[in-house]
């Protein structure tokens, strides 16, 4: 071989394993992940289905469901073509728009059914602050924890609970005790995918039950005191507070192995169900398509749960792994939030199912967050 011809094959030789081997796909090009985009499609069919029924065959429901459906997609395909870095350098930037935004809920807020969650915005619409943190709060302990060594030491630890504190406290004096929790999960999740300790999960999870006397006595409101209170004797007001976890799970029953069939729900049809669109679809589609349905939809979220995981797990940067880790265990705490709720092992919070309750912020901003996850898979 020649000096030349050497010198060609050395010059062409990245080129063409670029152009074949190493090339991109489609996929990667279009910054979309096909699995998590499947998982997601197939979801929201189920619950636009499921929320037909449920609604009373109300078309027009479903038709706003399905927008905002159409609308989370231009979302998520737009936020997933942003590189991860641009959402690290704001993520301090839009923790901090939250907290002054919930800050400015407690002081101004648009007060509905004897809560303060809500800013109004002149000819536009209002807003819910809190749901900015679902994503604002891993966003904030990713960009922070990734700025040092992992595991994280104790005074970053300290300074991380106090960044995961605040919002919770501002969300729970709205008060609005279950998205509080779960921006509470949110960052702690990301705390502990930092590389805690045992021994430091241990003490706080010793600190948590010291905490709930006082939590009891001092944050929560007295409706919130007797829906727990409802969780352990729910017959103890059949006809008030614990209406609505008895139909649950007499509906929810009523399904067996393979459901009554679809439209053949009584319990929701004849409205014994409450809220069978909203915070207890899941029972309605459980008296409809039984165990067998139950069991495709865990499926289907176990399935998206663990592609994001894995996709976190496959990141080669600590910001891209603890934020996509902490946004599927998230999304792993509304899943069981509702599901237990709804099947009587936990108390009454108003948490909707991911991709089947009704309503489009929440969609909207699941939809956001898959979007970063994908952003952090295409983006190498």
């Amino acid at each position: 071989m020649t000096l030349d011809s050497q010198y060609k094959f050395l010059r062409q030789a990245p080129r063409d394993g670029l152009s074949t081997a190493m090339q991109p796909s489609i996929w990667n090009r279009l910054h979309i992940d096909p699995w998590l985009t499947t998982f997601i499609i197939l979801n929201a069919a189920l619950g636009l289905v499921t929320l037909y029924s449920a609604s009373g065959q109300n078309i027009s429901m479903v038709i706003r469901q399905s927008i905002s459906f159409a609308i989370g997609l231009v979302v998520m395909f737009s936020l997933a073509q942003i590189p991860p870095k641009v959402y690290q350098t704001f993520s301090p930037f839009f923790y901090v728009f939250g907290l002054l935004c919930l800050i400015a809920v407690m002081l101004v807020g648009e007060v509905r059914m004897g809560a303060q969650r809500w800013l109004s915005i002149p000819g536009v619409a209002s807003v819910q602050p809190s749901e900015f943190m679902k994503i604002g709060m891993p966003m904030m302990m990713a960009w922070y924890l990734s700025k040092y060594a992992l595991p994280p030491k104790f005074k970053q630890i300290f300074i991380a609970l106090i960044l995961v504190g605040v919002p919770f406290l501002l969300i729970a004096e709205q008060p609005d005790l279950g998205t509080s929790a779960l921006v509470l999960a949110s960052g702690i999740f990301v705390l502990f995918l930092s590389g805690l300790p045992w021994w430091m999960i241990g003490s706080a999870l010793g600190a948590v039950a010291v905490l709930i006397p006082l939590t009891w006595e001092f944050l929560l409101q007295d409706y919130q005191k007797k829906r727990v209170m409802t969780l352990f004797d729910p017959e103890a007001d059949a006809l008030g507070a614990g209406w609505n976890i008895i139909q649950s799970k007499t509906a929810i029953g009523s399904g067996g192995m393979s459901g009554k069939g679809f439209l053949q729900g009584s319990q929701s049809h004849l409205h014994f169900l409450p809220e069978g669109h909203t915070d207890f679809i899941i029972a309605a589609y459980s008296e409809e398509f039984g165990f067998i349905g139950i069991c495709i939809l865990v499926v289907l979220y176990f399935a998206i749960i663990f592609r994001t995981l894995q996709i976190g797990l496959n990141s080669f940067h600590n910001y891209r792994r603890l934020l996509a880790g902490g946004l599927g265990l998230s999304f792993f705490v509304y899943v069981f939030v509702n599901a237990g709720m709804v099947s009587g092992i936990l108390p009454v919070t108003g948490i909707p199912l991911p991709f089947m309750s009704y309503g489009g912020t929440a969609i909207i901003t699941l939809m956001a967050a898959f979007g970063l996850v994908m952003a952090i898979h295409t983006h190498r």
